[in-house]
């Protein structure tokens, strides 16, 4: 009976838990709803706000500058070498052993100095032996002198004793400057860079002694190209660096060459310096800046901000329309370039408001704001 009972029971336990459950989702269903409309309005009022605000245009901000007049200089870079007038290898003018050498490598001499002797013994010798003959033929020509002068003798005798002391003189004084060569002197002062030849070492005209140097003038030479044979004259300013001694200096142009050479197509440039402290030495590279144009009153602007489409080289400038600032595009033509700046042929007039920052940002027609 019992059991009867449950299984009665269960079906209808069943039936009242559907109905619950049916009830349950009814309701969430309608809270659903509430939510959903409430979402929707915001949405609407969201997608309405964002609508009102890009009805809005947005000015971008930027920094101007007016144009002005100013200074604008071009220059060009060569390499040049250093060189030094007094710079010479000093070679003997006579044939000889190298008796010795009365110098040292970097000794300060003085013109005149002597630098080295060669042998000359086999010369004194003869020099001797002639000063030997010139003083008996001295004494023949005296005697023969006051015989002739006494009306004694002939003329024949007189003239040979004359000719015979005179040859001897001449000949005597050939072999003291012959002696004379084999004595090396300094020819200007300076400083003896490098010997080349040892004592006991035969020394000639065709082989290198050594080495004298004097550099406290020396001048730098360079090539530049025949594009610039009409705007660099001699006068004109140099600025010369040298990179190995950290080292930089100004000068004049001391010459430009009349000669174009035709393997390079460049003339030379020669730059005259004094060297104080002799810290320039010949065969040093340098850096040679020189200024081939110059306008004192051009229109200069930022390269950087200066860009190019197929119609040509552009730039924006801030204009003033219906009480607002737009960014106006302005095409330009530049004539020249240098360090960063541009200097403008056409295209802007004095007063304009360049756009220096923020120019990437903008086209044609932007609104803008100058902060």
């Amino acid at each position: 009976m019992k059991k009867l009972i449950i299984a009665g029971l269960i079906p209808l336990l069943f039936a009242c838990s559907s109905k619950d459950a049916d009830k349950n989702k009814v309701e969430q269903l309608k809270e659903f709803k509430t939510e959903l409309k409430t979402l929707q309005e915001k949405i609407s009022k969201l997608e309405s706000e964002v609508n009102k605000d890009d009805r809005k245009e947005i000015a971008l901000n930027v920094n101007v500058e007016k144009l002005n007049v100013s200074k604008f200089e071009h220059f060009i870079q060569v390499t040049g070498n250093v060189e030094a007038d007094k710079n010479i290898t000093i070679q003997p003018e006579a044939s000889g052993n190298i008796k010795s050498i009365d110098v040292k490598e970097g000794q300060n001499v003085k013109q005149g100095d002597v630098i080295a002797k060669l042998n000359t013994q086999q010369l004194q010798s003869m020099i001797n032996e002639l000063k030997t003959k010139l003083a008996l033929n001295n004494t023949l020509f005296e005697r023969q002198k006051r015989l002739w002068d006494q009306k004694i003798g002939s003329e024949v005798e007189f003239l040979t004793a004359k000719t015979n002391k005179e040859s001897l003189e001449n000949n005597l004084s050939a072999l003291e400057a012959q002696k004379d060569l084999a004595i090396v002197r300094a020819p200007f002062d300076g400083i003896i860079d490098k010997i080349h030849q040892k004592k006991g070492e035969m020394a000639s005209p065709s082989v290198p002694l050594a080495q004298l140097v004097n550099i406290n003038r020396v001048y730098v030479e360079a090539d530049v190209s025949e594009t610039y044979l009409t705007s660099i004259k001699a006068g004109g300013n140099a600025e010369l660096e040298f990179p190995a001694i950290n080292y930089k200096t100004k000068a004049k142009i001391y010459r430009t060459s009349n000669i174009i050479d035709p393997a390079n197509r460049s003339f030379k440039v020669r730059v005259n310096l004094k060297n104080p402290g002799q810290k320039i030495k010949p065969n040093l590279m340098s850096i040679i800046k020189i200024r081939d144009f110059v306008q004192n009153e051009a229109l200069v602007v930022p390269s950087i901000i200066i860009k190019k489409d197929f119609k040509g080289n552009y730039l924006y400038i801030a204009e003033k329309k219906d009480k607002k600032m737009l960014a106006k595009k302005r095409y330009v033509v530049v004539s020249k370039t240098y360090n960063n700046l541009s200097m403008i042929e056409s295209g802007l007039k004095l007063g304009d408001l360049i756009i220096t920052e923020g120019a990437s940002q903008v086209v044609n027609g932007t609104l803008i704001n100058i902060k």
